[in-house]
């Protein structure tokens, strides 16, 4: 099973690469319509997204309270998830900021810039939110995603991702950029967490 695990996380790995590649070379223009377009799809689904998280609810309503708030997607929580998506559209884009400059006594010149980590994995429990929010802000930032949502979330997740990738197959980004792990097995995560050379960097939330 763990051989398994090993081969789905190369596969997602390598196409995640190659979607890295591709966004470190996108421009600002293209990385904020891909986000806008996928808080719009996240709007024009809203009814499938809201479907997908009753799933959700209903196969978790044995969970306490305080959990299943963070489950529950609603109207307005929905539109505070798109217009949130809006935001980081908005924000300025990190890739080639220049951090520091500096010439030396031979007239050599130095600049330090921003660049993007590569391939993010991220590992978080049940707010779906994290899925649209994770996922575009490793976009923005020209990073390749990914992402692994507790089981509880399973179909919310899902339905949000698909707006990821409606956003990014718009503007002719790949859609690899922004990938969600298939399965809630827990030794998916140990083989995130070994793929050393796949995933730059883990981020557990």
């Amino acid at each position: 099973m763990t051989d398994n695990f090993d081969d789905l996380i190369q596969d997602m790995g390598v196409r995640a690469r190659k979607a890295a590649s591709r966004l470190a070379l996108a421009t600002t223009e293209e990385k904020a319509a891909a986000v806008r377009a996928a808080a719009q799809a996240m709007r024009d689904n809203s009814a499938a997204i809201l479907a997908a998280n009753a799933k959700d609810m209903e196969k978790a309503s044995d969970l306490p309270a305080a959990m299943l708030d963070r489950l529950k997607l609603n109207a307005d929580r929905l539109a505070g998830i798109s217009d949130a998506a809006d935001s980081v559209a908005g924000l300025p884009d990190p890739v080639g900021e220049i951090i520091k400059q500096w010439e030396q006594p031979n007239g050599l010149k130095f600049e330090r810039r921003r660049v993007p980590l590569g391939v993010v994995g991220i590992i978080y429990e049940s707010r779906p939110n994290v899925t649209a929010d994770a996922g575009l802000l490793c976009l923005m930032a020209g990073n390749a995603a990914i992402l692994r949502g507790g089981s509880e979330a399973v179909h919310s997740n899902k339905a949000l991702h698909a707006a990821i990738v409606k956003g990014l197959e718009s503007v002719g980004l790949p859609a690899d950029a922004v990938q969600l792990m298939p399965t809630q097995d827990r030794g998916a995560v140990g083989a995130m967490l070994k793929a050393a050379g796949l995933i730059d960097i883990i981020i557990p939330r």
